[in-house]
């Protein structure tokens, strides 16, 4: 069994190095339209260099899984501007492409929460489109769109969770295929239980990202064994092993709130399952240190009787 070990956006050991630099459109507008123009130009070359430089110090710690931050472009979705993001940066996205595949490296998105396909609103469901077809449109000007995947949450329940559920595979119809063809679906920490979404990801043809601390803050009803045995069976035919979501708990008045650090006490019922299931994993850490979290659980872990290292980002056992 393999374990690697990935973070999240922006690594903390790098100076200013954060890849998700904005422009407000409030901001745009007060400098005008040629103005403006050049300042989200600007930005966003300085993101796209700034999360190369996180992929290189991926590279230099071994580290194959990495999520890229949502917010590479700023208002790339607005619909006041609605500007071309791909043209001006052709040979700067194909170099971030062109290094993910060289070190082989499993990248992805995870737009915001509302990006989500449970809306009785007909805006909200096409603004969730627009922002999963920004999404792939940054993966294929990289290259990588065939081999990278973009994760949301099934959405809300507006007070009536069985007709959300309709609406999800009704909505979804309105995703271009190639699109959906990238997504996974995550449960989450208040309304969609693992076991919710399985049934979601099973009927839909979509792998299920689980997030083994969203579990716990809401139960699923199936042993932790079983669930998992089901929620690896929708990874069959991705083409990568299954995803697991890591965090820990802030405090216990804060449950559902992120760790700076993950607690390896905490997710040690989950490692038990997957050793004894034989299952090769991805662990994204979503601790707030991010690759310093990541880094301190890999030494941590690695310290579990069985257990041996064998990279900067990753275990065996």
């Amino acid at each position: 069994m393999k374990i690697r070990f990935g973070f999240v956006s922006n690594a903390t050991c790098l100076w200013e190095a954060s890849p998700a630099k904005t422009v407000t459109f409030k901001r745009y507008n007060m400098l005008g339209p040629d103005e403006g123009m050049e300042k989200l130009l600007s930005v966003t070359r300085q993101n796209i260099e700034n999360t190369l430089r996180v992929l290189q110090y991926n590279t230099a710690h071994q580290i194959e899984i990495y999520r890229m931050s949502s917010s590479i472009v700023p208002l790339a979705t607005h619909p006041e501007i609605e500007w071309d993001f791909v043209d001006p940066f052709k040979k700067e996205w194909k170099q971030l492409g062109d290094w993910v595949s060289a070190h082989k490296m499993r990248v992805s998105f995870h737009p915001n929460q509302f990006t989500l396909f449970t809306s009785p609103k007909p805006g909200i469901t096409q603004n969730a489109v627009t922002d999963m077809e920004f999404h792939y449109k940054m993966l294929d000007a990289m290259g990588i769109a065939d081999s990278s995947f973009i994760n949301i949450h099934v959405g809300g329940a507006y007070g009536d969770k069985e007709s959300a559920i309709v609406r999800v595979h009704d909505n979804l119809k309105l995703l271009p295929g190639h699109v959906k063809a990238r997504m996974t679906f995550e449960n989450d920490d208040k309304t969609y239980t693992a076991s919710e979404t399985l049934s979601v990801c099973k009927k839909e043809g979509i792998p299920l990202v689980f997030d083994y601390h969203h579990h716990l803050a809401n139960l699923s009803n199936e042993p932790l064994n079983e669930l998992l045995t089901e929620v690896i069976s929708t990874w069959s035919q991705a083409g990568v092993v299954p995803k697991i979501h890591i965090s820990s708990p802030k405090s216990a008045g804060e449950f559902r709130s992120h760790a700076d650090y993950i607690d390896l006490e905490f997710i040690m019922p989950l490692f038990k399952v997957l050793r004894e299931l034989g299952q090769d994993v991805d662990f994204m850490i979503e601790a707030k240190m991010k690759d310093r979290a990541m880094l301190q659980l890999v030494e941590d872990i690695s310290k579990v009787r069985g257990v041996k290292r064998v990279s900067g980002g990753a275990v065996e056992c």
